[in-house]
C-alpha cells in the first residue's frame, strides 16, 4: 500500500476492465488517478468497467467525483460501471452520498 498517494493497475477480462485502486484518493492525487483511468477507458472503450476499491484506505469527496465522472464517461460509450469490493471506509462514504443508487456495488470477498 502506498501512503499519501494511490496506486492504479488495470486488468483486462473478456467481459470487463477492472481498475484496481489502492492507497488514498483525495484532492492531492485524484486528478492523476482520473487522467490515467480516462486514457485507458477512452483507448479501449470497454463495455463494463469495475473500480476495485478494496485497497483504498482513505477517500474524500474527490473520490466520489472520481467514481461519478468515470460513470458518466463509461455511460457515454454505452457501457456500465460498478464499484467492486469497496473497503469499509469507501463504502461508508458512498452510502453517505447516496451514490449506490447510481452505481452498482459488487462484493466478491467475504466481509
Amino acid at each position: 500500500m502506498i501512503r499519501n498517494g494511490s496506486q492504479v493497475t488495470y486488468e483486462a477480462r473478456s467481459d470487463a476492465m477492472i481498475v484496481h485502486v489502492g492507497g488514498e484518493i483525495d484532492h492531492h492525487n485524484a486528478a492523476m488517478v482520473r487522467t490515467g483511468i480516462d486514457e485507458k477507458i477512452t483507448a479501449e472503450r470497454p463495455m463494463r468497467v469495475m473500480l476495485e476499491l478494496s485497497g483504498v484506505d482513505f477517500m474524500d469527496s474527490s473520490g466520489l467525483g472520481l467514481i461519478m465522472g468515470r460513470y458518466a464517461l463509461v455511460k457515454r460509450y454505452g457501457g456500465t460501471l460498478a464499484v467492486l469490493d469497496p473497503s469499509p471506509a469507501v463504502l461508508k462514504i458512498i452510502k453517505l452520498a447516496g451514490l449506490e443508487r447510481m452505481v452498482s456495488i459488487l462484493r466478491t470477498k467475504k466481509s
